[in-house]
């Protein structure tokens, strides 16, 4: 099992977030992620670097650590062949460490730029399409591919990467689980409540990855807030309030957001994220992805007044504690 903490590009400038991936490297992490964002949650504290030009400043100062989105969105403003070449020429700068995680995406990353943002089924249908594309791709294939949504003509990359790249897919519920499960190389889940993830995300995807036969590999996460009161909590949380405002999926302005959220019980916003006093806390939050859910790569996304001494934190107190309680 391995243990990755999640550069949240929404909250930290790209620079400040070079400085928190090297130190989780030191710290013992095995994993480090980056979120990828055109416009972040809100408009006031708030950050939005380009996850792909950060992930090549991660690799020339790290080592040992794998790297990886959570998640880009290869289906609008990335064309997935784009995507592609972005991540096999990040896998190359790396020595091979990279995964590549992606999701279905928001309309605060595509109607910005001009895009649409359709509605899941046409998602879904774009999502396949582009799984196919990348993976051709990464196999060596030249792509002439005319699909409803996506066309190459004699596409290669020329620059592939080191070897095999899994890609990974974001599922929150039971279609998406099943989806990743046929079409993607591994999953990526949020967990509230453990019971509910394994019986909705994680037993579809099983289900459906050994129906064809594929290697299983789940990547679970849970936002924490790790803090001394509530106070300090919704201060931590500034920068990511807007992701539990209504309508986020839809929402092309943080401003927009930032409103939204604003206007609802800051104790509501709080009761949606785990809170943590402590490193006994942050044990206790992540232990059931550990045990419960069982998952290949346990992401660690923790809000934090001090996010550097968090990582030292956690790797000294937390990190030993669920690694012996790993199966």
């Amino acid at each position: 099992m391995k243990f990755a903490w999640l550069c949240s590009h929404e909250a930290y400038q790209p620079e400040d977030l070079v400085e928190q991936a090297v130190a989780a490297e030191e710290a013992g992490f095995d994993v480090v992620l980056g979120s990828d964002h055109f416009h972040p949650w809100v408009d006031d504290a708030s950050a939005a670097g380009f996850v792909w030009s950060w992930l090549g400043a991660v690799a020339a100062r790290t080592q040992r650590v794998q790297l990886g989105t959570a998640v880009t969105c290869p289906l609008f403003h990335y064309h997935p062949g784009l995507v592609a070449q972005m991540a096999a020429t990040t896998d190359r700068l790396s020595g091979g460490r990279l995964l590549l995680g992606v999701g279905t995406g928001e309309a605060i990353n595509e109607r910005p730029l001009g895009f649409p943002f359709p509605g899941y089924a046409e998602r879904q249908g774009r999502m396949q399409e582009a799984l196919e594309i990348i993976h051709r791709l990464f196999a060596g294939e030249k792509v002439s591919f005319s699909g409803t949504y996506y066309t190459t003509e004699a596409a290669r990359l020329y620059s592939p990467p080191v070897g095999s790249l899994p890609v990974l897919m974001a599922a929150g519920g039971p279609k998406s689980a099943d989806f990743a499960g046929r079409y993607a190389d591994g999953l990526i889940t949020s967990v509230k409540q453990p019971e509910d993830t394994v019986a909705k995300v994680i037993e579809p995807y099983r289900r459906a990855a050994a129906e064809r036969g594929a290697a299983q590999l789940i990547l679970a996460t849970r936002w924490t807030v790790l803090a001394e009161n509530d106070e300090e909590a919704w201060h931590c949380l500034r920068p990511m309030r807007g992701l539990r405002a209504p309508g986020r999926l839809e929402t092309a302005d943080p401003a927009e957001l930032r409103a939204r959220a604003d206007e609802m019980d800051p104790a509501e916003v709080l009761s949606s994220y785990t809170c943590a006093r402590d490193a006994a806390g942050l044990v206790d939050a992540y232990h059931p992805l550990v045990t419960d859910i069982g998952a290949d790569i346990v992401s660690i996304q923790v809000m934090s007044e001090d996010p550097m001494a968090t990582i030292q934190m956690i790797g000294k107190e937390v990190l030993p504690a669920l690694r012996s309680a790993a199966p």
